[in-house]
């Protein structure tokens, strides 16, 4: 079991949950009060000793039901065993269901109706053990796993599922429940609701049903590391931006405003406790006199500390599109840690896009009224960061201060234009900082149209900011 669980610890770590050292002990320290057959108990006694956000809970029941899969090398249900029979569609007891594991004997021998019937009967009664039973049946006829195939069981879920039609099932409980109402006596729209999410919600349970039993004959046949390494998937903060699907981007947005009040209070308690300014040369030695000359006690300035201001430059044009508008999220979010803010956005033209956020509660609104209100299109919509950054001088340079920080977002690929770098080289002069964040690759800067080389010899730093990680990284470094 300890080997197991240490299994279980790497792979976590390999998803990217920190898991330190004294939380393995203390998970193994729970195992010895667990019902080790009580696999949700001790589900959320591991959860309990290593998930320390919501946002990894996903990662961590995936790789709990890989390593701890239920029934694993038995085919089992667990304590209780099988369910005691099931009916067919003329009502009968079959009790031949009894004891058969993996879907084997009498079971091979159903027909699909009896099949159908016996799955109609499950989501009616919602027997979970039933649900099991035809899953595992459901699974042996339709999956058609290929032992050996390297593959995550994804597609082995659909072919299932496809066969198993629960839309037409879901249609026939809620008929069959409306037909059953006395004479005249229809369900309100409540009513209707309800019941429909009781079966869809017994659906998905059948749904689980067949994707641990997927995921069992998996384990069993390449072990679990092999296929832990298949499902593996970034948790919300280390997925790429540039590159992530609709579903992955709502989970961005989801995981961005806890980063926000996090980052918000890390720089708000890091500027509260810097108490110790540069030395008083004056002070120490007036302070020195009484100990003989000798310097025992530095004095120091009382530091005098002020929000920094921050100017945002974003490149909004579609291949970054998807990364500035969550770093102008982030920004709008911690907005509160800075004296001032504003933020342009530019594709081959440049627009103050400030007043935006100030007119908008929600900061999706204000991207959204960015997208299509901002004056962004100079000649023909295609990246020019020459001429924006041109017109940016001309008209904001002289607005920034030396206590101004330039966070310019951006890909810097230029389409050949000119570059017009020194543009920059007269901002860090007037600016206290400039930083460039890139979205791409480190491997892909300089390739093709990219002048980032040019750009970033007048930068503070040049960043590698895929991630919302990375992000967070940054921000908490920012002075």
């Amino acid at each position: 079991m300890l080997n197991l669980l240490s299994g279980f610890v790497e792979e976590l770590r390999r998803a990217g949950l920190p898991v330190s050292l004294t939380e393995h002990l203390d998970a193994a320290e729970a195992v010895h009060h667990i019902p080790i057959e009580d696999r949700e108990a001790l589900k959320y006694a591991l959860g309990a000793t290593m998930v320390k956000s919501a946002s990894h809970w996903h990662a961590f029941e995936t790789t709990f039901d890989i390593y701890f899969a239920r029934g694993l090398g038995s085919g089992d249900d667990g304590p209780g065993g099988p369910p005691s029979g099931h009916q067919d569609a003329d009502g009968r007891l079959r009790g031949e269901a009894r004891g058969q594991q993996g879907g084997g004997g009498a079971m091979d021998q159903m027909t699909p109706e009896e099949l159908a019937a016996m799955l109609y009967q499950a989501l009616l009664q919602g027997d979970q053990q039933l649900m099991r039973l035809v899953a595992r049946q459901a699974v042996t006829r339709f999956a058609g796993i290929e032992p050996g195939r390297p593959v995550g069981g994804t597609y082995y879920l659909y072919r299932t599922l496809r066969n198993l039609e629960l839309d037409r099932v879901l249609e026939r409980l809620v008929a069959q429940a409306k037909s059953e109402r006395p004479d005249g006596d229809s369900l309100s729209a409540l009513d209707e609701r309800l019941l429909g999410d009781e079966y869809r919600g017994r659906v998905d349970q059948l749904r689980k049903a067949v994707e641990d039993e997927i995921r069992r004959r998996l384990v069993e046949d390449r072990g679990a590391d092999a296929l832990a390494k298949s499902v593996r998937k970034p948790l919300p903060e280390d997925l790429d931006v540039m590159h992530a699907t609709r579903d992955e981007l709502a989970t961005l947005q989801r995981a961005l405003q806890p980063l926000s009040r996090k980052l918000a209070v890390r720089l708000a308690r890091r500027r509260r406790h810097r108490r110790r300014g540069p030395l008083d040369f004056r002070a120490t030695v007036r302070r020195s006199l009484s100990t003989g000359g000798v310097p025992v006690e530095p004095r120091f300035r009382h530091p005098r500390p002020a929000k920094p201001e921050i100017v945002v430059i974003a490149d909004i044009s579609g291949s970054v599109a998807s990364f500035a508008r969550f770093t102008l999220h982030l920004v709008y979010a911690i907005q509160s840690q800075f004296s001032k803010v504003r933020s342009f956005v530019f594709v081959d033209g440049i627009d103050e896009v400030t007043r935006f956020f100030e007119q908008a509660d929600d900061p999706a609104v204000a991207v959204q009224r960015i997208n299509t209100e901002a004056d962004v299109v100079w000649v023909d919509g295609h990246s020019d960061y020459g001429h924006a950054l041109g017109v940016f001088y001309e008209r904001w340079a002289k607005e920034l201060t030396q206590r101004t920080s330039v966070l310019v977002l951006g890909d810097a690929r230029n389409n050949y234009h000119a570059t017009e770098d020194w543009v920059l080289a007269e901002v860090r002069k007037k600016a206290r900082h400039l930083y460039w964040l890139n979205p791409e690759p480190r491997d892909y800067w300089g390739s093709g149209d990219s002048v980032i080389a040019e750009y970033g010899v007048h930068c503070d730093a040049v960043v590698e900011c895929r991630t919302l990680r990375q992000l967070e990284r940054f921000v908490g470094d920012l002075e």
